[in-house]
């Protein structure tokens, strides 16, 4: 009986094993370009199949009369390949592929008339044009092909000379950057990129948002990549957009426990949409707050006034009342850190599936839970690192 289970287990082991080793294996051929799916990519090859049949064939039918040279060179298809795959690279922006085509072809074209053996030509051409492209701000993989090309491109390309760089390779690349511009305006996809412009500050002062200072720093960013000392494909702006979006979703994991139902105050003070603005200042000196949820008949939430709302003259608080911040009670109450550190929101009303008031939230409940769950986390994880050692002692 003993022995049958241990076979058992050894199959089952073995079984087990196999099937890591199957998904290691497996894992070689899955994409390692992060945020890609397989619509982007079903997009991606459209969009290739059109621009560089676009290219290609307004190439062919009004230019091929000017020089011997192929009508579409063998760079454009790895500039597709950006391009239309990733178009948010700073390698696949419109500079770089035409800049680093252009110049290297340029670069390949005095190299061969310099170097007759064509292998040393071709070596000494991808250097120079990884140094040009990289003076230029215009790298681009495909720019070290159009610098092979005007080395071994054949006896075409030979006698094209000079004329090479400007058509096919100048030609080409605008041509392609025209038609991924035009593609790009119906893929979703915005190109020329531009990253997500960063979160101002509602006061109007040169201080990055509140929200924003006690995190990432522009010199963080920095010092990681230098730390890291490798050459990364990705604007240094999305990076750190991408970065704070990290961050903030971390946090919001780690209190993802806590709901707005579960802090809010329930007993609020309001104040009626059909209320003289006189009596929504008397409320709000009364208790000493910053803002007031206002609500109609049905007690549901319809705006929200403060003390820098009630000036000039109005009949009623409807006429001068600001929209509300409004959230479920379900809702995560660390959610709510983005509006209620914009410098203008106090307080989010809190309002069930009809609009109706439950409760509200301030920028004082929210801080007191949050720092409540920081300190809980950090005694557990003390505890929880002393154990061992209370064991050991033992």
């Amino acid at each position: 009986m003993h022995r049958e289970i241990r076979l058992l287990l050894r199959r089952w082991k073995i079984t087990v094993l196999k099937k890591r080793e199957n998904r290691r294996r497996l894992a070689l051929f899955r994409p390692i370009l992060p945020g890609a799916n397989l619509k982007d990519r079903l997009i991606a090859c459209c969009g290739a199949m059109l621009g560089l049949a676009a290219t290609g064939l307004l190439c062919h039918n009004l230019l091929t009369h000017i020089t011997s040279a192929p009508a579409l060179v063998a760079p454009m298809g790895a500039s597709a390949v950006l391009l239309f795959a990733v178009p948010a690279s700073p390698l696949a922006q419109p500079w770089s592929i035409i800049g680093g085509n252009t110049l290297s072809a340029l670069v390949g074209v005095m190299v061969a008339a310099l170097i007759p053996d064509p292998m040393l030509a071709g070596g000494v051409a991808v250097a120079l044009a990884i140094a040009t492209m990289s003076m230029t701000r215009c790298l681009h993989p495909p720019g070290g092909a159009a610098a092979l090309t005007a080395v071994i491109g054949g006896p075409a390309v030979a006698a094209s000379g000079m004329q090479f760089v400007f058509y096919p390779v100048a030609v080409n690349s605008i041509l392609l950057v025209l038609a991924g511009w035009t593609f790009h305006r119906f893929s979703g996809h915005s190109y020329p990129h531009r990253a997500p412009p960063k979160p101002a500050n509602s006061h109007g002062t040169a201080d990055p948002p509140a929200r924003t200072r006690g995190g990432l720093t522009a010199d963080d960013l920095d010092e990681a990549i230098r730390e890291l000392g490798e050459a990364l494909d990705v604007n240094r702006d999305d990076l750190s957009a991408l970065l704070e979006k990290a961050e903030l979703h971390a946090m919001e994991r780690m209190h993802s426990g806590v709901t707005c139902g579960d802090i809010m105050a329930r007993d609020v003070v309001t104040v009626s949409a059909e209320a003289h603005p006189e009596v929504a200042r008397a409320r709000l000196i009364e208790h000493a707050f910053r803002t007031l949820p206002v609500v109609d008949r049905r007690n549901a939430v319809v705006g929200l006034v403060g003390h820098q709302h009630l000036v000039g003259n109005a009949a009623t608080v409807a006429a001068v009342m600001a929209p509300p911040v409004i959230a479920g009670p379900e809702t995560p109450a660390f959610r709510l850190l983005g509006p209620l550190s914009d410098g203008r929101t106090h307080e989010v009303a809190i309002v069930d599936g009809t609009g109706g008031l439950l409760g509200v939230v301030t920028q004082t409940d929210l801080l007191l839970v949050m720092a409540r769950t920081n300190l809980l986390q950090s005694l557990e994880s003390a505890r929880s690192s002393a154990e061992p050692v209370a064991l050991a002692s033992r």
